[in-house]
């Protein structure tokens, strides 16, 4: 039996917010065994709405919804703040929320939700431009602006724009297990296991890959042997150079210091060893070069702002 999910959307949505966790949810109905998802988008008045992008998307009548829904998904914007006080509109969130299993809302949605009471004494996330709004006006909500997504109890939130795609992928997650999350990431090419406590201001793990061969080739080497010696003088021997111009050619080349791309490196190939194996925290620790499990608690914290323990609970692949 398929999921059936109510996707609310507005004059003005942000078109990302439906299409990324859209795509999502019809790439696990087409790799799960069984069920999946059926997505119905709808509006205020029902009929054309216009998203941000001029785009036009046909949508069925909030008052003509009833019946049992396992998610009610709404979108953000920058339209938002003009349907806060459209009673209709969040009356009708009220009343779906309490038909479904669980209700969400990607970027700036968890205003809507809030205005509709939906996180009264919930901890929620949003867009880091719509969190200190979200803050002063609804002070019954506890935001934690920092986070890519937030679950509290049956309501989720997430932050802007793609972070959608994090929540749907952690929603998929949730109802079939992350080895379909896992396939469905792989499929449409995005990172599957950005935590909802990574900062949404957080870069990418690790630097781009230089446009200089010497050190792309270095690059490759380093995420390639995480457990290595990595340390500078090993590094500056491997490219024939003094140490002090090795150091400052990996950083103008790359765009980062060789200590702090190694780093990142080993833990994201610690990341991935959660993920896949059940490997002891000491022994992922030694073979990517961490070495204690105490460095990688620290590191973890710092990156990903969840313990090593935890992100393998949440978002590891052999659970499911």
């Amino acid at each position: 039996m398929q999921r059936r999910i109510v996707y609310v959307v507005f004059d003005g949505f942000q078109l990302l917010d439906l299409a990324g966790p859209a795509d999502v949810f019809a790439a696990a109905t087409l790799l799960a065994r069984t069920g999946g998802y059926r997505i119905e988008v709808v509006a205020d008045r029902g009929g054309p709405v216009t998203a941000n992008t001029g785009i036009r998307v046909d949508t069925t009548a909030l008052a003509d919804v009833d019946g049992e829904i396992d998610t009610v998904l709404v979108a953000g914007g920058l339209s938002v703040p003009e349907h806060l006080r459209h009673r209709e509109l969040t009356g009708h969130l009220s009343r779906l929320s309490g038909l479904a299993r669980r209700t969400a809302s990607v970027c700036s949605g968890a205003l809507l939700l809030a205005e509709a009471g939906l996180l009264a004494g919930r901890r929620a996330t949003t867009h880091w431009l719509a969190a200190g709004e979200l803050a002063r006006s609804y002070p019954d909500v506890t935001v934690d602006a920092d986070r890519i997504y937030q679950r509290d109890g049956p309501v989720w939130t997430s932050a802007g724009v793609t972070a959608g795609i994090d929540l749907a992928l952690a929603l998929v997650a949730d109802d079939h297990g992350t080895r379909l999350a896992h396939d469905v990431a792989r499929g449409l090419v995005v990172y599957l296991h950005r935590p909802g406590g990574q900062s949404q201001f957080s870069p990418a793990m690790r630097a781009p890959a230089s446009p200089d061969e010497a050190m792309r080739e270095l690059q490759t080497f380093i995420d390639g042997n995480p457990g290595a010696d990595l340390s500078v003088p090993a590094l500056a021997r491997r490219t024939g150079l003094s140490e002090r111009h090795f150091a400052r050619v990996f950083t103008e080349r790359v765009g980062t210091s060789p200590g702090r791309y190694v780093e990142r490196s080993r833990a994201d190939a610690a990341r991935r060893l959660l993920e896949t194996t059940d490997h002891p925290l000491d022994r992922i620790a030694r073979e990517t070069g961490i070495g204690a499990p105490e460095t990688l608690f620290r590191v973890f914290r710092r990156l990903w702002r969840v313990a090593p323990g935890e992100y393998r609970r949440r978002f590891t692949t052999t659970s499911s």
